[in-house]
């Protein structure tokens, strides 16, 4: 068990009452993600995975925006010139490829909060949440094809499990932005909130689950999340394996012993 999680340039990051808060701090290139900063994810995810008092993470970002993609013009307007061809094919498995596919199997639910633009690798982000909150002035934006290149960070996967084929050409095709209104109405965005108050609402959602069942709650996560691609006679034994292990836990003595007593339980994730 990790005690605390390291300090990174453009990461504040914190544990209190559960709940791992990772929040962006890049305010003035809208929370742009880098090598650097983008690492310091990946090694706090990592930590989270095997640190028990984690019970769910909280994504936010500093200032208006939650995250404008990844800082494409900063990686190639370095003194070193462009990268060499095949250095992003190279590079990518140990990032943003590394880094969804954390998210998405984290076995601990993920909240993020979204003021602002979420763009590129940010707008993927949310989409490999289990939640978002978003206030009214989020952008939901793949820009991809604006800039002449095809999408990455699971943006192809993400989005078109998100919201079906015909919108995510929409989207990664045509480069169509969406307002908060819209992605909740899409399906992307869980709560719409007055400005100002997405990171509140979202850390309130992030406590909530919490305080769940831990065990349950990230079985039940692994099991929506390979539904999508497995047969109902795959899904069923799945589903019999997960029940067999959280049954077995501290948390269903305690939900069954709440019911009995008509109370509420109170669940220690274990």
């Amino acid at each position: 068990m990790h005690s605390e999680y390291p300090a990174v340039e453009g990461l504040v990051t914190g544990l209190s009452e559960g709940v791992l808060s990772l929040r962006l701090d890049d305010p003035r290139r809208r929370n742009a993600l880098n090598d650097r900063s983008m690492r310091g994810v990946i090694d706090a995810l990592e930590l989270a995975q095997n640190d028990e008092r984690v019970r769910a993470v909280l994504l936010s970002g500093e200032g208006r925006d939650f995250c404008s993609g990844f800082d494409i013009v900063a990686r190639n307007a370095g003194s070193g010139g462009r990268p060499r061809p095949g250095a992003i094919q190279r590079r990518l498995p140990s990032q943003a490829h590394r880094l969804i596919p954390q998210l998405c199997g984290l076995q601990v639910p993920v909240v993020c909060a979204v003021t602002g633009y979420a763009v590129g690798i940010g707008f993927q982000l949310a989409l490999a949440a289990d939640f978002v909150v978003a206030d009214t002035t989020a952008t939901f934006w793949q820009p991809f094809i604006t800039r002449g290149m095809t999408p990455d960070s699971g943006a192809t996967w993400l989005t078109a499990r998100a919201v079906g084929p015909l919108r995510a050409r929409r989207l990664l095709m045509l480069g169509e932005r969406l307002d908060a209104a819209t992605a909740s109405a899409w399906g992307i965005v869980h709560e719409v909130v007055e400005p100002g108050l997405a990171g509140e609402v979202a850390g309130e959602l992030a406590a909530r689950l919490a305080a769940g069942p831990t065990v349950a709650l990230g079985l039940t996560k692994a099991l929506i999340n390979q539904a999508a691609d497995a047969a109902l006679a795959e899904q069923l034994p799945a589903e019999a394996f997960a029940l067999e292990i959280s049954s077995r836990s501290q948390d269903f003595r305690e939900g069954l012993g709440a019911f009995v007593d008509k109370r509420e339980p109170k669940f220690t994730g274990r």
